[in-house]
């Protein structure tokens, strides 16, 4: 395979490949971790600490959005059910995450007195092998 069939069988061709359907997720938690972190920083530091669950429920929540949309559109290429039971099952699934990063956050954050961003990169990481493989298992599975 020449590296141009390589690239593109990894950043556009559909791949039901676990590998390559892995590296695009880690891609697309990157994107979503951008947004999330950018905005949980953002209201953190216009609107201060006090709420930082709440700027956690809303970053986290955009964050999803991103997740979802790459997820769809790039990362799984095997969609096994209606698209209204699909949605609701990535909504259970993000938040069961969000459950997840709000216990991880306030632990580390409030308990701990971890710098926030610290706490929320350290929630993202545990977060991110439980959104792949929920999705995967549940949602994108091969037929």
């Amino acid at each position: 395979m020449n590296t141009r069939s390589l690239i593109k069988s990894v950043f556009s061709d559909r791949s039901d490949d676990l590998k390559v359907q892995l590296f695009r997720y880690g891609i697309a938690g990157l994107t979503a971790a951008t947004v999330d972190t950018g905005l949980l920083a953002l209201l953190t530091e216009l609107f201060g600490e006090r709420l930082l669950l709440l700027w956690t429920a809303i970053a986290f929540s955009c964050g999803l959005a991103t997740t979802y949309l790459m997820s769809i559109k790039w990362v799984f290429s095997n969609r096994t059910m209606n698209h209204t039971a699909e949605l609701l099952i990535f909504i259970f699934i993000g938040l069961v995450g969000l459950g997840l990063t709000e216990l991880l956050v306030w632990v580390f954050a409030i308990k701990l007195d971890w710098h926030y961003l610290l706490a929320k990169i350290t929630a993202a990481t545990t977060v991110f092998i439980w959104n792949f493989t929920a999705k995967k298992l549940l949602l994108f599975r091969n037929r």
